[in-house]
């Protein structure tokens, strides 16, 4: 049986109820979905719940970068930056190749002298500290060097610049990569269930109750150790224990806009100061991710919402140096996210710590928090490791800097064959190059399925940079069990498109319907639910202030099954 098929997910759950697990993870996010297949590929017998889609949280919404964070070298965060780019490397070259690939950024220099012997060092240093990972080193540009690279900057708003490189990835899909390797190695991974309580003898906690929320039945999981990888839920997750945690998490909002790719003529990405922190203009495919804002955000932690004010703050921001200034009207897309910050004494959330740290507050638990998306594997590996230390007894070290994700083998031998496959499958190689980088080498799955069902060749209705088969895959192999799991994180139709997805929804639907057996009235309740959420999205980024943005937002209730 296929990891994440809907057929899995009945297996996988049945599994959680019928035995004792070694370790049981709450959380299907970036470091929850590592901490699973660290523990699996050590020899454990491992369960994952995740209460709503993987990666629904903060990690699809992040800024797709793996990176080391130049920033933190200005912090003098040597540690971090080093580990992250060590990730980054492991990322690059072993894990992930069909997943991460090279991004370049421009560094716009205001200042003759001093600004580039300052930040030149600084890459300098962040280049010596990534060697072996696979990148170029950064070089120095004039200021008609720099204008050729990206046309779009005003003159007079650099001297020169300084072009340096680093990484970018679509997180919800490099999460779901993970949740589906892990399960590959045998773990039992489930979305869509919610962990409502926890199982005591004493003091020691020893499972979990969980709500599964596509049948509306609640079962017990019982568990040696359990790990909370809730990111910003943690203190909530905590509070059903009735236990303080050891350190508390607190949530800072990022906002970011996707606008399309001839709105900026540029061959290079951007990043420039703020007077808060930094600001990237990211290449996306045929477009651009512009962020992020970096504000304390205490309302709905499922669905952040955008303001027109956070809006308003990137488009000020990034015309300052445009010769062709962006508007509202060049939006495609708008997302939020939450940072999972360890709380501190800093009152601004641009200064609070990076790092993560992992603790056991309770016999039979361990809560892991902080960190950030590149630094995944390592949070996961400590976890586990505080994990093998309650235990107590023997279990192999970490693995996982050398366990590839599903779709990595193989996968530069089938990019150097792709007009070959372009050619046996009738796709244009521009069509076989996209499918590569969303699937790497289990893109013969999905083109056994157009093999299979030739109408699935064509492109989706709505959203022509997809096709079909996405869909059919995503709902048969990758654990899409609704419509908004597939416009906003299997792919990112609902950021790509001016409409934000409405047009594609009704095919999206019909497709998804056919492998998950949903009735008529199923599929027309979750193209209605997408239309809502759309326009409770809209109507939030019209407001001036988190209040009325998060209230407006709220208008839109989660999906829930027809009984």
């Amino acid at each position: 049986m296929t990891a994440l098929s809907p057929q899995y997910r009945d297996s996988a759950l049945a599994a959680l109820a019928g035995a004792e697990l070694d370790v049981l993870v709450i959380g299907g996010g970036v470091v929850g979905a590592g901490c699973a297949l660290d523990a699996t590929t050590r020899g454990l017998s491992v369960g994952l719940v995740e209460a709503r889609d993987f990666a629904s949280g903060t990690s699809s919404r992040s800024s797709k970068l793996i990176h080391g964070g130049l920033r933190y070298l200005e912090m003098l965060d040597f540690a971090l930056v080093r580990e992250a780019l060590r990730e980054r490397g492991l990322m690059l070259t072993r894990l992930a190749p069909h997943l991460v690939r090279p991004v370049r950024f421009l560094y716009p220099l205001k200042h003759h002298g001093w600004e580039r012997a300052y930040a030149g060092t600084g890459v300098s240093l962040y280049d010596t500290m990534a060697l072996g990972g696979g990148l170029p080193h950064h070089r120095n540009l004039t200021r008609r060097g720099a204008l050729r690279e990206c046309p779009a900057l005003k003159k007079d708003s650099l001297v020169g610049a300084l072009q340096y490189y680093d990484a970018q990835v679509d997180d919800a899909r490099h999460t779901m990569f993970l949740a589906r390797t892990a399960a590959a190695y045998g773990a039992h991974v489930a979305s869509r269930a919610e962990v409502v309580g926890f199982l005591r003898e004493g003091e020691r906690v020893t499972g979990v109750r969980v709500h599964d929320l596509e049948h509306d039945r609640t079962f017990e999981v019982r568990a040696q150790q359990v790990i909370n990888a809730t990111g910003v839920w943690t203190d909530d997750t905590q509070a059903l224990i009735g236990e303080r945690g050891q350190f508390h998490v607190r949530a800072s909002k990022g906002i970011h806009l996707v606008v399309p790719r001839d709105r900026i003529q540029s061959s290079t990405g951007l990043i420039l100061r703020t007077e808060k922190s930094v600001l990237f203009v990211i290449p996306w495919g045929r477009h651009w991710i512009i962020g992020t804002t970096d504000t304390d955000w205490t309302l709905d932690k499922a669905h952040p919402a955008a303001s027109a004010t956070d809006i308003d703050y990137l488009l000020e921001h990034v015309n300052s140096v445009l010769n062709t200034p962006l508007s509202r009207a060049d939006v495609q897309g708008v997302y939020a996210g939450l940072r999972p910050l360890l709380s501190g004494e800093s009152e601004s959330t641009s200064q609070l710590s990076r790092e993560h740290t992992v603790g056991s507050p309770v016999p039979g638990l361990v809560v892991v928090a902080g960190g950030k998306y590149t630094t995944y594997r390592v949070m996961a590996r400590d976890a586990v490791d505080a994990c093998v230390h309650g235990l107590g007894r023997s279990v192999p070290k970490s693995c996982t800097d050398n366990v590839p994700l599903v779709g990595a083998d193989g996968y530069p031998a089938l990019w150097n064959r792709r007009r070959v496959l372009a050619a046996d499958s009738g796709l244009h190689v521009a069509r076989v190059e996209h499918l590569l980088g969303r699937y790497g080498s289990l893109v013969l799955e999905v083109l056994d399925l157009i093999r299979s069902d030739p109408s699935l060749a064509g492109p989706l209705a709505g959203a022509e940079d997809y096709l079909r088969a996405e869909v059919v895959y995503a709902a048969s192999f990758e654990g899409a069990r609704h419509l908004v799991d597939m416009l906003a994180r299997r792919t990112r139709i609902s950021i790509e498109t001016f409409d934000r997805g409405l047009a594609a929804a009704p095919a999206a639907a019909t497709l998804m319907a056919g492998v998950l057996g949903w009735t008529p009235e199923q599929t027309e309740r979750e193209i209605s639910h997408y239309r809502l959420r759309v326009e409770a999205e809209r109507a939030s980024q019209e407001q001036l202030d988190d209040e009325t943005a998060d209230a407006a937002r709220l208008g839109a209730p989660d999906v829930v099954p027809l009984a």
